[in-house]
């Protein structure tokens, strides 16, 4: 058959892969100059490495995505970095049960309450019996209010904004289940692993458009057919099968076939934009090691700072210290408006807080944004996900807003793919 993937990133990668090695003709479409999605990379000129747009990383028992990599033999980083929070202007490690133990914003009871909670969710197996609660009540309830007030109404506070109390338990169970304390990182970052892919695919006679962005699908004239249509090129294109791996929102533009009952299905679907400020500097900026921050603190206007060099080296990235200030938000939010130099305004006094002398170290910053990174997760929400096949014939969606009961992140993007492929093969 010869078929279509629109988008780039790893769910379109994986299907593609598989496609293609069943003998498949693949034609992939992709707006950027470069593959990977919401993983897609960059490179400074004094880099050895590429470097992710907006954090990335991967759990070690992410399966399906390691399994990819050593499929294809690309080799794979293991680490184990630091996680910690930040609360009453203090840094505490957060990241294992006796870190918690040890943790004195808490007491001793409240931190054995807590621990005793989420080891019940994360060896829970049966996620569907938390779908029906609200996460933010459930721990208010069961791990009392100090801890509540001091963790973990911050942290979804900062997280989701006006959806904090929508939020199912069974999103936070995912987040807790798969979380191991060793984490893994594609060596040379994700921009080569994906591009190590795109040859994978171009071998099997795989066909990539970057910088061409699809304008429309449509019936084609001939039975059975899709027709592409892309903004750059006059041409159309004529396929057995097409899979659409953006945003629905996305997908809803560029096909004004699909009737006004699916459109509104697919619009109760709500997410989240993600701003990060990537600071290059001179010195750490988390001198004490930690990678991962979390801001407990519902007036900071970072929800939290990821120092990717205090988890691979920083040789790979000329002996920079690279930092995070990461933000999941509306896209009507002020700050998804704003400049570089605007936001780090902002942002400063609050940075001044956690690292004083900052600023002198700093050499240079940029602002890089996407309208969709997080989808939000209500209650029940297995009842409103849509499925692979979507109204229009021989035309099929696989995008993040269907990972579930899992979060988003390139793992589950690569599943998604394989299920969405093995979909068309039977079909």
């Amino acid at each position: 058959m010869r078929i279509a993937i629109i988008g780039a990133g790893f769910t379109g990668l994986s299907a593609a892969y598989v496609l293609s090695k069943q003998g498949h003709r693949i034609t992939i479409f992709e707006k950027d100059s470069s593959p990977g999605g919401l993983a897609i990379g960059y490179k400074e000129p004094q880099w050895h490495w590429s470097l992710e747009k907006h954090y990335h990383h991967w759990f070690t028992n992410d399966a399906s995505v390691l399994d990819l990599a050593k499929e294809i033999n690309y080799p794979v980083i293991t680490n184990r970095p630091k996680t910690s929070t930040y609360i009453d202007g203090s840094i505490y490690q957060l990241d294992s049960i006796l870190s918690l133990l040890n943790f004195p914003k808490l007491s001793i009871l409240d931190r054995i309450r807590m621990g005793i909670v989420l080891g019940m969710i994360k060896y829970n197996p049966f996620w569907q019996l938390l779908e029906n609660i609200r996460a933010t009540t459930f721990f208010a309830k069961t791990m009392g209010e100090k801890a509540y007030q001091t963790i973990w109404e911050p942290l979804f506070v900062n997280k989701f904004g006006r959806f904090a109390n929508d939020i199912s338990l069974a999103w936070f169970w995912a987040r807790i289940k798969k979380r191991t304390s060793s984490l893994a990182y594609p060596k040379g970052g994700f921009l080569e692993f994906a591009n190590a892919l795109v040859k994978k695919i171009e071998r099997k006679g795989g066909r990539f458009h970057f910088n061409t962005e699809v304008k429309q699908i449509k019936e084609s004239s001939t039975k059975n057919k899709v027709t592409i249509i892309c903004f750059n090129d006059l041409n159309h294109f004529s396929f057995d099968r097409v899979v659409v791996t953006l945003p629905s929102f996305l997908f809803i533009k560029i096909a004004p076939a699909l009737p006004s009952s699916y459109k509104n299905k697919l619009m109760q679907l709500k997410g989240l934009g993600a701003a990060n400020l990537m600071l290059r500097l001179k010195k750490p900026f988390l001198t004490d090691g930690t990678y991962w921050l979390n801001i407990c603190d519902r007036k900071s206007p970072i929800m939290a700072i990821v120092e990717h060099t205090n988890f691979m080296d920083k040789k790979y990235y000329n002996n920079e210290h690279v930092v995070y200030l990461g933000n999941y938000l509306p896209h009507d939010h002020p700050f998804m408006k704003m400049g570089a130099d605007e936001l780090l305004k902002i942002y400063d006094p609050y940075l001044k807080k956690i690292n004083p002398s900052y600023e002198s170290a700093v050499s240079s910053y940029k602002l890089f944004t996407v309208p969709f990174a997080q989808p939000i997760i209500p209650l029940n929400y297995s009842k409103i996900i849509p499925p692979f096949e979507t109204p229009l014939k021989n035309v099929y969606l696989a995008n993040i807003q269907q990972v579930y009961p899992w979060d988003r992140g390139t793992n589950y993007a690569v599943e998604l793919g394989e299920k969405v492929a093995k979909l068309i093969t039977n079909s």
